[in-house]
């Protein structure tokens, strides 16, 4: 069992007041089939080490939304059903991140694209599966202005689950520190941009990205006492596999960005492409363009068209080791990525190696996104498909 870590706010002139608990974490030796994860190394599981999942965006569209009805049993609405299948993953790992695509509305009835309101209850569904922080910066977090922004990070809080990305007052806009093992973790988040415009009065409701906000931040992060910075970024162009230009630009600036002999990111997490993108290391940093929906329910693309590869996406799971000597970097000791897909008939997310083994004719699709994720060359810096 995993003690939930303590979690705090990051306010950029505050010190780290208060620590979490010490957590204990065993892990079962793994033994793959040729192709998939090979055991962990040394390193890996060195006394101190751990381990950071991340899934991708979660954007209920109307069938989402009456599955999640009907399995509330016709009151209210229940998200946790559909994350049965990924539970054991995120619950396991010592900091859970997801990317949380939408708001929460204040009442019935509740939407989809092209303006989502969500029910709040998925706030706590994501807290019972296992997840510790969401990034809130996307390019609907203003759909239901800035009232949809309080009401969603008043609704995470009561779940107690931080977030980064959106926030009600400026003390609160650059993110969220959070407790993993020994190490004190930064979630900063940020999107390319917003449908509706940001509120003339709270320019700092939504964070929108900008390579010299990010480092500023992360390296207010460091001095507020982060020895991890994760961030996670809402870009790209929606439907496309390969990275686009602004994404390997900026990609490389930030992972190239320094200060003290260490870089200011460590852990770059994208969204929005609603499609699995490539995992790459860039300046000894790992990088993922785009982890996919993990839940969203579309299944046509932006023209309108069937898109087969809608509801596919991917787990990143990252486990840092400590430092060598004290002010060191924490290094990924290893990298792996678990494909996923959400079963429209089943409203389920099914891991693909699990469901294959229990006779899913699901190979192409598992196939397809590892050729994805690994176009950019990721397995020659130890990227493996994970279970």
């Amino acid at each position: 069992m995993i003690a939930r870590r303590q979690q705090v706010s990051l306010v950029v002139t505050a010190l780290l007041t208060a620590a979490a608990a010490c957590q204990a974490h065993q892990r079962e030796e793994q033994h793959p089939p040729p192709g998939r994860a090979a055991p962990a190394p040394d390193s890996a599981t060195a006394p101190g080490a751990f381990t950071l999942v991340a899934s991708g965006g979660i954007l209920p569209e109307t069938p989402v939304l009456e599955r999640a009805a009907f399995d509330a049993g016709g009151s209210g609405h229940d998200f946790r059903p559909m994350l049965e299948g990924v539970k054991d993953i995120v619950s396991r790992a010592d900091l859970a991140l997801c990317q949380l695509g939408t708001v929460f509305g204040a009442n019935a009835p509740y939407t989809g694209a092209p303006s989502y309101k969500t029910p709040p209850e998925l706030a706590p569904s994501l807290a019972a599966v296992g997840y510790d922080s969401c990034a809130t910066a996307s390019e609907h977090a203003l759909d239901d202005g800035a009232d949809g922004v309080r009401r969603t990070l008043d609704a995470l809080d009561e779940a107690g689950l931080r977030h980064a990305g959106t926030a009600r007052a400026d003390s609160e806009s650059r993110g969220t520190l959070l407790q993993a093992g020994r190490a004190v973790v930064a979630h900063l988040a940020y999107t390319y941009g917003t449908n509706e415009d940001l509120p003339p009065d709270q320019p700092w409701a939504v964070r929108v990205i900008d390579e010299k906000r990010i480092i500023e931040d992360a390296r207010a992060a460091r001095q507020a006492g982060a020895e991890v910075v994760v961030v996670s970024l809402n870009w790209g162009r929606a439907w496309q596999e390969a990275p686009d230009a602004q994404q390997l630009e900026l990609a490389r600036k930030l992972t190239a960005s320094q200060s003290g002999g260490r870089p200011d990111v460590d852990l770059i997490l994208g969204s929005h492409a609603h499609v699995p993108q490539a995992y790459e290391k860039v300046n000894g940093t790992w990088v993922v363009y785009g982890l996919g929906d993990q839940i969203a329910g579309a299944t046509t693309d932006d023209s309108g068209r069937r898109n087969p590869r809608a509801n596919q996406s991917t787990l990143a799971r990252f486990t840092f080791s400590p430092p060598a000597r004290p002010g060191g970097r924490w290094e990924v000791a290893r990298a792996e990525f678990v494909p996923e897909v959400f079963d429209l008939d089943a409203g389920r997310v099914l891991n693909l190696g699990r469901a294959i083994a229990q006779g899913a004719d699901l190979q192409g699709v598992r196939d397809r996104i590892r050729t994805v994720v690994l176009s950019r060359g990721a397995a020659k810096d130890g990227l493996v498909m994970g279970e």
